[in-house]
């Protein structure tokens, strides 16, 4: 039988404080949140492998590391509010819900957000409010965001999206344009305008719904 709570001390140990994981409190937060209970039970015994886990509906748990560095270029402090779009299950809002004030899951598969308000529910992330919607869109019902996170890659991030951050609102995505080599980068709403840098290489699974649709060609 699988040692959870030990495969979550080594996912913390060996994946995450080797590749540059120095924050106090995101290193709580993921030790604190049972990556176990978000994937199907026939995979919980994968759920700590530094890979991404797939868990229906076109939606996986993203490799610990990326979302990691992900997090902490992110800064996500006490009193923000997050927003968390391709949310699957839940897991990623849930290690939000233990860094932020408030984290809004934004999911377009209903089943998938049955499950992640089930499991948010029995985790006890009374901070976390999933709610169903298009993820290419975002959630402008309740933006501005002081954070937001794609839990998945994109070919771009769309222009609604980035105006629903604060001013100093931090967005965080892999970016897999084509021709390109993916990577995770962090964008900042600086006085209305969008910085990008790039945090690390990543190769996660696309989120649908954000294709880049092609140009006229004459």
């Amino acid at each position: 039988m699988t040692d959870f709570d030990m495969a979550r001390r080594n996912m913390v140990d060996n994946q995450l404080r080797t590749n540059k994981i120095t924050d106090a409190r995101l290193i709580a937060a993921m030790l604190a949140v049972p990556r176990e209970k978000f994937v199907p039970d026939y995979l919980r015994g994968v759920a700590y492998v530094d890979e991404d886990v797939a868990i229906g509906a076109d939606r996986w748990l993203m490799e610990p590391m990326v979302l990691a560095r992900m997090l902490q270029a992110a800064e996500i402090g006490p009193n923000d509010v997050v927003l968390d779009i391709g949310a699957g299950t839940g897991y990623g809002a849930a290690v939000c819900s233990r860094l932020g004030a408030t984290v809004v899951a934004l999911e377009s598969d209903p089943d998938m957000l049955a499950q992640s308000q089930r499991i948010l529910s029995e985790f006890g992330a009374d901070n976390v409010v999933a709610v169903e919607g298009a993820l290419k869109q975002g959630y402008p019902q309740q933006a501005p965001y002081d954070v937001i996170v794609i839990s998945g890659a994109v070919e771009e991030i769309p222009e609604g999206i980035l105006r629903q951050l604060s001013p100093n609102g931090r967005l965080v995505a892999v970016v897999a344009e084509r021709g390109r080599a993916p990577s995770a980068r962090l964008a900042r709403n600086c006085d209305g305008r969008i910085g990008f840098m790039t945090i690390c290489d990543a190769s996660v699974p696309c989120l649908p719904g954000f294709e880049v649709e092609p140009g006229f060609v004459f």
